[in-house]
């Protein structure tokens, strides 16, 4: 007996559109889905299987997220596919972010349990996932946010919607598509990492909305997190910065040039964390310039810097052009007819306190410098120009009351002492890695425990033994 195939697939299609929304599998089988509704019921199904998997498990699907994203073809991929599609950034230091966040993620081993025990019995305080998260991850850190928020999400428990920038589709859904694959040859349940093949503000704007979407992790700019925020559902906000990094007199100040350039080069001054401008007393101020120059900076003149305005800065002169966003130093020089020594890698301009490459997070290889009288002076200058948003900030000095004086006054999450930015995120420095900074909503370096909620377990009477 032959069937027609027309008819065989007429009835497949018939079958499939019969069932419930939640259990209609993505085209592929590969976590990238049609439409929002489609990528989040099928997350809501993949949460509930979920629950019935050990930590064990949980450990050996998170032990697979960091197989499959330190496979060094992967990393070569990652980074430079990044550069490629996004027009941003530097590809070692992307590899290089990359690992870090695989390696450096915590996983199921943050779930810490609490316990009290007395005569009134046993209570423990437990960490139990929300469900589903809504995840909006940026064009300027795409793989390393997708790759944190990954671990961190599945190992307490959750699945995942992605939503990532329209800048960086190709790569996001490639990387979907390569962590499905892991996750499916570990065992785990299909859809515990899903995104839509066309992401958009609507289909964002559909994810917040969805109500299976029990939590919001947003990484981008003020916009974004503000509509988070505004939801009405538990969020996480991971928004702007702009980094001040001051130098006193008491500085190592050779050390510290090579640490602000390495720093505010760094994946060409795309980090959130990056240094984004310099305060120095006035007394080190030249021989913190002449060791910046040595380091591989290169400072340009009023004139070439009011000919830099016109291109980095957008029409309003109220931000950057996003055209030059994460550009080489070396083409933001040649931009203004500068053809720069070999080595080059960050552009410093001694400006004004009000000058928008101060004021402004460009979010490229471009600082301006200025100078103040004192310590005293150079702290405060600092707290306003980090415009209270509570991110990042960076001072080199040897004076301890100093540090802990500006440690205090700008209230920043991260606070990094006498060395480059990203030490504060795990590079070169101690703790774990994160790409997701809660400033705005206060969780700092966000980690396992914070994609979980707690939850108390009261045994009365019983259970005390000694």
């Amino acid at each position: 007996m032959t069937i027609d195939p027309t008819l065989l697939e007429a009835a497949v299609r018939k079958v499939l559109a019969a069932l419930p929304a939640d259990e209609k599998p993505s085209a592929s089988g590969d976590g990238v889905f049609d439409d929002m509704d489609a990528a989040v019921a099928a997350a809501s199904t993949a949460a509930k299987n979920y629950r019935a998997c050990s930590l064990a498990e949980r450990r050996r699907f998170v032990q697979a997220i960091r197989d499959c994203m330190t496979l060094p073809e992967n990393l070569d991929y990652m980074a430079a596919q990044a550069v490629i599609e996004t027009g941003m950034g530097d590809v070692a230091h992307k590899y290089l972010k990359n690992k870090f966040a695989a390696e450096n993620t915590p996983g199921v081993e943050d779930l810490e349990t609490s316990a009290w025990s007395g005569d009134h019995g046993l209570t423990t305080v437990e960490y139990s996932a929300y469900g589903v998260i809504g995840a909006i991850t940026p064009t300027t850190n795409p793989t390393e946010t997708v790759i944190c928020n990954a671990i961190g999400m599945l190992a307490a428990g959750n699945a995942v919607v992605f939503s990532p920038h329209p800048r960086a589709k190709n790569l996001s859904l490639w990387q979907v598509r390569k962590l499905n694959k892991a996750l499916a040859a570990a065992g785990a349940p299909a859809n515990l990492i899903v995104t839509v093949s066309d992401p958009s503000i609507e289909n964002t704007n559909k994810m917040i909305a969805h109500p299976d979407v029990r939590m919001l992790v947003a990484t981008g700019g003020p916009g974004i997190v503000h509509t988070v925020l505004s939801s009405g559902k538990k969020a996480i906000g991971a928004g702007a910065g702009n980094p001040p990094v001051v130098v006193d007199e008491t500085a190592d100040i050779a050390h510290a040039a090579k640490c602000i350039v390495d720093g505010a080069s760094f994946d060409n001054n795309l980090p959130c964390t990056a240094e984004k401008e310099i305060i120095a007393v006035d007394s080190i101020a030249d021989l913190l310039k002449f060791n910046l120059l040595k380091n591989g900076a290169y400072e340009i003149t009023p004139e070439q810097a009011k000919q830099l305005e016109s291109i980095i800065l957008n029409a309003k002169g109220t931000g950057p052009n996003t055209a030059w966003v994460g550009k080489p130093a070396c083409e933001i020089l040649q931009a203004i007819g500068i053809e720069p020594p070999a080595g080059v890698r960050l552009v410093v301009f001694e400006a004004a306190a009000d000058h928008p490459f101060v004021v402004h997070e460009l979010m490229m290889p471009v600082l301006g410098l200025v100078r103040v009288p004192d310590v005293d002076a150079a702290i405060e200058l600092a707290v306003e120009l980090e415009h209270g948003n509570r991110h990042t900030a960076i001072m080199h000095s040897r004076d301890v009351k100093k540090l802990t004086k500006m440690g205090r006054e700008i209230q920043t999450t991260i606070f990094v002492k006498n060395g480059p930015s990203f030490n504060g995120i795990g590079i070169g420095g101690e703790g774990y890695s994160t790409f997701t900074i809660a400033g705005p909503t206060g969780e700092g370096l966000t980690r396992t425990r914070n994609f979980a909620r707690t939850r108390r377990c009261v045994l009365v009477d019983d259970l005390n033994i000694r």
